[in-house]
């Protein structure tokens, strides 16, 4: 792998899946006299998380690419739900009452509020892992109902987190995985992980990280073991808490995998999984369609 730098630095990213579009029959291009196409925007993020405003710049950027432009022809209604379920649930009726052309949602937290509110506003949705399982779609190639959108990856992905943390660090026995335990992708990854633990001779001890306080005990009392480490799967409260995450891994020496490459940006060791930013450009050609 390296040296410790270069370790530090390398990140693999993989294309997200793409859902077959579900087009809904809109005009394409706002002509003059005509309405103006709105569009509503949760966001899993704080609006100050500049990983937040990476993401939502490359959507409005490809919008302008197809001839959309904020204020113009179009109006965007954003929304920052900032890791907090209960800001979900409050924006996601809030954007179904103004029944908006449609909704970009980002992450399952986000699109089970949605799916709570709304059947009929077409939604299309990035950052999900496990869309067909959480009920969003009903398949892949045939999503049905009012969302399509873009998956993350598949729940074998997350065996290469173990394999890369023995990689880079041989010794490590015990492995505490932080998780959602609240969504269904927070299960499927740690299932994932637990079915090629055997074959790597580690340990592994689930974390929930529902807030800051249960992930600094939880980190705190793993790491009075010896030969330890840490991967992080992929969710909102993870993103939301990942400065945070990365610290305590570094004051307790413990070496981590993460899922998103967010969390090397913020010092941590190493990640591996696929462009967070892409599938925002990507979902402006399925609003352009809508």
């Amino acid at each position: 792998m390296g040296d410790p730098m270069r370790r530090r630095q390398f990140m693999v990213a993989i294309g997200s899946a793409i859902i077959a579009p579900r087009l809904w029959p809109l005009a394409a291009v706002a002509q003059q006299g005509e309405p103006i196409r709105r569009i509503g925007l949760l966001m899993n993020l704080a609006s100050d998380d500049p990983e937040s405003q990476r993401r939502v710049a490359a959507f409005v950027q490809a919008l302008q690419q197809l001839s959309w432009t904020d204020g113009r022809n179009l109006r965007i209604e954003y929304r920052w739900g900032a890791g907090d379920a209960g800001l979900f649930r409050k924006y996601a009726a809030e954007l179904a009452a103004l029944a908006p052309d449609v909704i970009l949602a980002t992450g399952t937290p986000v699109m089970e509020a949605l799916q709570q509110v709304t059947r009929t506003v077409p939604i299309v949705f990035v950052t999900v892992i496990d869309p067909v399982g959480a009920g969003f779609v009903e398949s892949l190639a045939r999503p049905g109902g009012n969302s399509t959108g873009f998956t993350l990856f598949e729940y074998g992905m997350s065996g290469k987190w173990l394999e890369l943390l023995k990689e880079i660090a041989p010794g490590v026995k015990r492995v505490a995985v932080l998780r959602d335990s609240a969504i269904g992708s927070g299960t499927g990854q740690l299932a994932a992980l637990q079915a090629v633990a055997p074959s790597f001779g580690v340990e592994l001890s689930p974390v929930g990280i529902r807030d800051a306080g249960e992930i600094e005990r939880s980190l705190a009392t793993f790491a009075t073991g010896s030969n330890g480490g840490v991967i992080v799967t992929a969710s909102t409260l993870a993103l939301v808490h990942r400065e945070l995450i990365v610290t305590l891994a570094a004051r307790y020496r413990l070496p981590a995998v993460h899922g998103d490459r967010t969390f090397v940006s913020a010092g941590g060791l190493i990640s591996y999984g696929p462009d967070r930013v892409d599938p925002f450009r990507r979902a402006a050609d399925y609003v352009n369609a809508s």
